[in-house]
């Protein structure tokens, strides 16, 4: 017989995984803004990717960071300061003027921001008994596959109708809506301040300086040629000693800030990295689309979240009906065909053209949207089927910080590998297009004589125009074939992702679907 669950219950579910959604929104909406804001503060391309950079790093380092100071300070009172302070420092990145000011604001938001994520995978795999886990973690795949996707369609038209400022303010009305539900949903329970001495303070250490670093050499390397920089060279460094001493540290302690062992459960490590993988696709795919919308298509920011929204939405409606189908079938089976859809969607995208636009992307964004619904709550559920109540919090924290390090990997290794195979493409197509070949010289002087016959009477000048414009061709189906290229990375990464699918046990009531038998 399934457990009843008290209303109160669910409201803390809800208002949990409302600020987790409102967490990783917040990543995605301002990505899709952010030459406005560059230009409002007066910041620099190259500099103003900090307001991005600086979100992110705060948040991957207090993922982690989470479950431990749950238990010092109580999930009441940590949930309910940190909630307050992400809609305080959300308002005030609405009134930065300068860089400065939006790096330390946006750091700050990361920090507080960053709690809601773990905090709500936590609160649903601890309140809620096994047979309603589907429920709430179909709740928090909004957060984890929809928010990432719907943020550029937001950003877009609340950049482009009301302005950059909106973005943030966006955050206030829900904002309140959350802290309301968690103030009253929340239990209230003492806190543990002696654990602050007790605590693993070298593995804290060592954790932040990790993951800040290695988080700003994914986000700044691609800028800076990677290895070719310094700076990237010795922050690589600092991760790597950092982050090797972090797993010494967590390995031999007895009281560990995060359980590493719990990767040596096969369902767990399985879906951890399946949930990497995840994370590249995920977050790799919305960093992709709009850039080939804008270079290609010449799409502006509404244009793009227009397009975006599709797969977005379609996950509203189908998220919902995914607890039924934990009830119904094998949730692996629900898995890999979710990553199988998600996959085919990148591949369909491999023929890209000239009029590869808005209507020939409808179709594959709908297949992403029905593929990424799927996945989220049946992979968190398999994956935590065996974890234990007391290692609930260290779970949730690997699991949502894995994920967030597979989109910033994959950000960082797709950046590269456009830029490269464009090149790649440029050099192979420039061997054809020659101007010692008669199909060029007939080209040029086609084009010549065109531009002179829409009024410049300079031939030198139209000749050289008629060369500039056929280097943009060139460079134009370069990355057009870049992009196919990526897509179809996109879809190799989805297809390992399958492969570790396979890995997984049958969890058979553990996971969660048993409640429906």
């Amino acid at each position: 017989m399934a457990t009843p669950v008290s209303l109160r219950t669910w409201i803390a579910v809800l208002g949990s995984t409302l600020g987790a959604f409102m967490a990783v929104l917040n990543i995605q909406i301002v990505n899709a803004s952010l030459a406005d804001i560059q230009g409002a503060i007066g910041a620099g391309i190259d500099d103003g990717g900090w307001i991005s950079t600086a979100y992110l790093v705060a948040e991957i380092i207090v993922i982690p960071l989470s479950a431990w100071l749950a238990r010092v300070f109580s999930v009441r009172r940590y949930l309910l300061v940190n909630a307050a302070l992400f809609l305080v420092f959300s308002a005030a990145c609405a009134l930065a003027t300068s860089l400065p000011q939006m790096i330390v604001l946006r750091a700050i938001q990361g920090f507080s921001g960053g709690v809601l994520i773990p905090m709500a995978f936590t609160i649903v795999i601890t309140l809620l008994p096994k047979s309603k886990q589907p429920v709430g973690l179909a709740l928090f795949a909004l957060s984890a596959t929809f928010a990432p996707a719907i943020g550029p369609t937001i950003g877009g038209y609340l950049t482009d109708n009301w302005g950059w400022q909106y973005i943030f303010y966006v955050n206030l009305v829900p904002g309140g809506l959350m802290l309301a539900m968690l103030w009253y949903a929340l239990d209230p329970a003492p806190m543990n301040l002696s654990l602050l001495k007790k605590g693993d303070w070298l593995g804290v250490a060592t954790m932040a300086i990790g993951l800040g670093t290695l988080q700003t050499v994914l986000e700044e390397g691609n800028k800076d040629d990677w290895f070719a920089s310094d700076l990237i060279r010795n922050l690589s460094v600092v991760a790597a000693v950092s982050l090797v001493v972090f797993v010494w540290q967590q390995l031999r302690r007895k009281d560990p800030l995060l359980n590493l062992r719990l990767l040596g459960n096969r369902n767990f490590g399985a879906g951890v990295l399946a949930n990497f993988l995840l994370g590249v696709a995920l977050y790799g795919s919305v960093f992709v689309l709009p850039i080939y919308l804008s270079r290609i298509q010449g799409y502006n920011a509404e244009q793009i979240g227009a397009v975006l929204a599709w797969t977005g939405l379609p996950q509203l409606i189908l998220i919902p009906l995914v607890p039924r189908l934990m009830g119904r079938f094998d949730p692996r089976l629900i898995i890999f065909l979710g990553l199988a859809l998600f996959a085919g969607s990148n591949f369909m995208n491999m023929h890209v053209s000239p009029d590869y636009a808005a209507d020939q992307l409808l179709f594959p964004n709908i297949v992403r949207a029905i593929g990424q619904a799927l996945v989220m709550a049946p992979l968190s559920a398999i994956a935590t089927a065996e974890i234990a109540p007391r290692d609930a919090g260290s779970a949730s924290a690997i699991f949502n910080m894995i994920r967030n390090l597979g989109g910033a990997v994959g950000i960082a290794l797709l950046q590269t590998f456009l830029t490269k195979r464009e090149q790649f493409h440029s050099n192979i197509i420039g061997q054809s297009v020659s101007q010692f070949a008669d199909a060029t010289r007939e080209r040029i002087a086609a084009l010549t004589q065109y531009f002179m016959d829409q009024g410049l009477t300079d031939p030198a000048a139209a000749s050289h125009k008629a060369v500039m414009a056929i280097g943009q061709l060139v460079r134009r189906q370069a990355y057009l074939q870049a992009f196919a290229d990526t897509f179809l990375a996109l879809g190799i990464a989805l297809s390992a992702a399958l492969i570790a699918v396979l890995f997984l046990k049958r969890a058979g009531n553990a996971a969660g679907a048993g409640g429906a038998h």
